[in-house]
């Protein structure tokens, strides 16, 4: 295929685009941003660009790691996540020099929709030579299924989802968009009941939270040796444990020695919230987007949510989960 018959491919890829997006229902979040619902799930315009180039170019790998997570409600835990994925996969390979003390976790995986497929189908990933390719998704499961079910026929990437108790991953989301807006917790309650109505509709950035967590829980049972399915509260309350599971599934187990000798605890001090906000990195730099590092951070407690909803939200929410997870096995 010559230069001009690709430029032609590519102008009618975006003109498709173009015409997709400007065909979509659309609705307006808490902020106000109009949010377009393209297979039963809510993007930006921009974001479903990316989301399209995506599915359109990527082209997977066998060692590929794809780490998935639903958008900024806990945008600590998905940043410990792949904190860890990189610890475990770089831990024979650095010792003082470690990735993650001079670049943010963001910046070691990032997130293809977003960053790399942003403008382009055809982005230029040379710089992901080495294996594992890392990178990162916010798509449901359908959406990556639907990107990789051919190549994983031939070519099984792994793909590791985390996800979080919808109360907290609310809150979460509150104290982030807090944070870039630089205003205070405690002078802002309306963004926070603005959102939970979002959230309760289901009209929300990527969502709705529960379709999004059902699609990956459907997937590990599916494809239990390619898909991980991890709970953020379990990661908190047996780290060790679920950091070897997490070891193991991505083929680089711990050894007798290194158990012994603490190299899972050297991992977790490493990657914990309160290290990683400590760095100098995460101080004082800024996403590819412009979010500053240290906006990602926030306490990651279990159960914080209570502090700030009423009973009346708790309420609400128990009730949506409790209809929109029936029959599903998942703790809450």
């Amino acid at each position: 295929m010559d230069v001009n018959e690709i430029s032609k491919n590519l102008e009618r890829d975006e003109q498709e685009t173009l015409w997709l997006i400007s065909s979509l229902p659309s609705d307006i979040d808490f902020n106000g941003t109009k949010l377009l619902k393209y297979q039963s799930c809510w993007y930006d315009g921009k974001t479903l660009q990316g989301i399209l180039n995506f599915q359109r170019g990527f082209k997977p790998q066998e060692t590929d790691i794809i780490v998935a997570s639903f958008p900024k409600s806990g945008t600590t835990w998905l940043k410990a996540l792949k904190a860890l994925t990189v610890a475990l996969l770089e831990r024979s390979k650095h010792s003082s020099n470690h990735p993650l003390l001079s670049d943010n976790p963001h910046g070691l995986v990032p997130v293809l929709e977003l960053r790399l497929y942003t403008e382009t189908s055809k982005p230029d990933l040379t710089s992901f030579s080495s294996t594992p390719r890392l990178f990162s998704t916010h798509v449901p499961f359908h959406y990556l299924i639907h990107t990789l079910q051919e190549a994983l026929k031939t070519t099984p990437c792994k793909v590791v989802y985390v996800w979080r108790n919808l109360k907290d991953a609310l809150v979460s989301l509150w104290y982030f968009e807090c944070a870039n807006l630089k205003i205070k917790i405690d002078e802002e309650r309306s963004l926070l009941e603005s959102m939970f109505e979002s959230f309760c509709r289901g009209v929300s950035y990527y969502g709705p939270f529960w379709e999004h967590v059902l699609s990956y829980w459907r997937g590990s049972l599916e494809d239990s040796k390619n898909v991980l399915f991890l709970r953020y509260e379990e990661l908190k309350i047996e780290p060790s444990a679920q950091v070897k599971k997490l070891a193991e599934f991505l083929g680089v187990p711990f050894s007798v020695e290194e158990e012994e000798s603490g190299c899972v605890e050297e991992i977790l001090e490493l990657c914990s919230l309160d290290n990683l906000k400590n760095l100098e990195v995460n101080k004082i730099g800024k996403t590819a987007r412009g979010v500053e590092h240290k906006n990602f951070f926030h306490k990651g407690e279990v159960g914080d949510s209570k502090n700030y909803l009423t009973p009346e939200m708790e309420r609400r929410i128990d009730m949506i989960i409790e209809e929109r997870f029936r029959g599903a096995d998942l703790k809450f």
